[in-house]
């Protein structure tokens, strides 16, 4: 597919400045472009590249301005992160969709299955499943007794998806996780041995859910673990039995959350945050990586760092005497030292 710079700063309501008929065929990072492709530039650690890219066509911000020459033609728009965004997802959307049910699949004959799904190969769908309109089962997908799946949601290779499941509309589930395995329930029998308690909740997964792949969602003891809509989970992630996560909260690759943890509405964690059993976390609550949190957050909007997790203002004023505490050690030494000569 071949798009002109008109068309794209039609699409994007932007302004052309240079050839307006030059050509692009494919997208490229800005430190990469080659001719043909359409880069943009959004971070300000990448403006030298603008001088050297050899991307026909970048889209830039409206208040941008050249340094030096620049020979590929600018599209000027608010904002090019968001509409490289854009564009993107008008790419994709109109690339060819994978349609009908392949060979050597399993549907359960009580299963609902709806209008143009997609079905990959040694897929299995079972007793009571629901699939809503549109939705793409991809290969070795395993979808459980009594599981809903809401319209236009993608199941991506190697997804399991335990029994009773609810999966909200226009989700996407990545490569390899499994959604609804056991929660971590056991209890000590008092001959140094636990007895598992038994699962018998479920997870209930809202609309518009992104998951990354090998993510690991627990079902409830009793009850649902829920994720609300807008939810993104990065890749690696583990929600643990009864957790609830808000609305547009996004968690990056490698966190933790344990059981029975109440994450509000649009969170932000960075990577390798871990939450304890029980904890609460207010809204807007944003948790640098590595951050670790043992109790509640009361105060919403609140920007936390460190294992146990604070105030990052006080992280960061704490940090530098962290890292000279070698040195106000032996001053002490030495102080200690001479007031005992005395």
């Amino acid at each position: 597919m071949e798009f002109t710079a008109e068309q794209i700063a039609k699409l994007l309501q932007g302004k052309v400045e240079g050839d307006k008929n030059i050509v692009v065929n494919c997208f490229s990072k800005i430190e990469e472009g080659k001719s043909g492709s359409l880069s943009f530039l959004a971070n300000p650690k990448y403006t030298n590249y603008i001088y050297e890219t050899e991307a026909s066509i970048v889209l830039v911000n409206n208040d941008f301005v050249g340094q030096k020459e620049i020979t590929s033609t600018l599209i000027r728009v608010e904002d090019s992160y968001k509409a490289i965004a854009q564009l993107l997802e008008i790419y994709n959307s109109i690339t060819e969709k994978p349609s009908g049910i392949e060979k050597n699949v399993f549907i359960h004959k009580k299963a609902k299955t709806g209008k143009n799904i997609y079905v990959g190969a040694f897929a299995y769908i079972g007793k009571d499943a629901q699939i809503g309109d549109n939705v793409q089962i991809y290969p070795g997908v395993y979808v459980g007794n009594g599981v809903k799946i809401g319209d236009n949601s993608v199941i991506y290779p190697g997804v399991k998806i335990y029994y009773n499941t609810i999966i909200g509309k226009d989700c996407t589930i990545h490569a390899g996780s499994v959604i609804g395995a056991d929660g971590f329930g056991f209890a000590p029998n008092g001959n140094e041995a636990f007895v598992k308690i038994a699962q018998i909740g479920n997870v209930v997964i809202e609309d518009n859910v992104e998951i990354g792949a090998l993510v690991t969602i627990d079902r409830a003891t009793l009850g649902s673990t829920i994720i609300r809509k807008g939810v993104k989970l990065d890749n690696h992630n583990h929600i643990a039995h009864n957790v609830e996560i808000g609305q547009n909260t996004v968690i990056a690759a490698q966190s933790g959350i344990a059981g029975t943890a109440k994450i509000g509405e649009n969170c932000m964690f960075g990577g390798q945050v871990g939450i304890g059993p029980h904890v609460k976390i207010a809204n807007g609550t944003k948790m640098s990586a590595q951050s670790g949190i043992a109790n509640n957050i009361k105060k919403e909007d609140s920007i936390l760092m460190g294992a146990p997790a604070f105030d990052i203002r006080d992280y960061h004023r704490s940090y530098i005497h962290f890292k000279n505490l070698d040195k106000i050690v032996k001053r002490l030494d030495e102080l200690e030292r001479q007031l005992g000569k005395k």
